[in-house]
């Protein structure tokens, strides 16, 4: 698309303007998003799970019910920091989480769960994740510093080839948080499926746990939404540059 086709239709939006809007209207989807998880996490935190257990016993039987016995169950610091760790086959649960016999902890619980047994099925999504993870992580700490480089020098010399370096760059992290979207839906599945399977859920406790991990979820979509916002924006910016 011409970044400057909006203007050339009378509408007078630059590829700035529209960029911007969008990153606004993102942030505002996160920012929503974020609250609605934390008062999710705050609700179902207090009501408790159908039969009582702990999000670590929650965690320790879906993983004996799957046949998956070498990987650990331990519990970690802070608010929303549960994740499954397939480098060294740990399932961390946050405090909250680990000792808690809510209904929020046994989704959560069971979601991280989820990605464990992903892991033990060489579920297709969570390996090519897991081989970008190193990708990602090595190229994130110079990208900023070669997409600002590469603006400057197209700004002030007209150089494009930078900037094109940094787009494949932010690509890369684009695809990831693309390829996080199926892993996270899927281990949701898992887990909910299994709580009901277990008899850990009855009516009412199914709903609250489908809602608290939906709510998670969105935390993925708007991530998602937000890298692509911004690649095209690049893209726009140096596709322009070539004209």
């Amino acid at each position: 698309m011409d970044p400057n086709y909006f203007a050339g239709q009378g509408i007078g939006i630059s590829a700035n303007a529209l960029y911007w809007i969008i990153f606004i209207g993102i942030a505002l989807a996160s920012w929503l998003v974020q609250w609605n998880l934390k008062n999710k996490f705050k609700k179902y935190s207090r009501i408790l799970s159908f039969k009582g257990l702990t999000g670590k016993e929650t965690a320790e039987l879906m993983l004996r019910d799957f046949g998956i016995t070498d990987v650990t169950v331990q519990s970690v610091a802070g608010q929303l920091t549960d994740h499954y760790n397939p480098i060294n086959k740990t399932l961390n649960l946050s405090e909250g989480v680990y000792e808690s016999n809510s209904i929020m902890a046994a989704a959560v619980a069971a979601h991280e769960c989820g990605h464990a047994v992903q892991h033990a099925t060489a579920y297709g999504p969570l390996t090519l994740r897991s081989k970008l993870v190193p990708v990602v992580s090595a190229t994130s700490s110079w990208m900023t510093w070669i997409l600002l480089g590469g603006m400057l020098l197209l700004s002030y010399t007209g150089n494009p080839y930078v900037l094109g370096i940094g787009v494949v760059l932010y690509a890369l992290t684009t695809i990831f948080s693309l390829v996080t979207l199926p892993v996270e839906i899927d281990a949701s599945r898992r887990a909910v499926k299994w709580l009901d399977s277990r008899g850990l859920t009855d009516a009412e406790t199914h709903d609250h746990a489908v809602s608290a991990l939906r709510a998670a979820a969105y935390t993925y979509v708007v991530a998602a939404l937000s890298s692509l916002a911004t690649l095209f924006y690049y893209i726009l910016m140096l596709t322009n540059s070539r004209r």
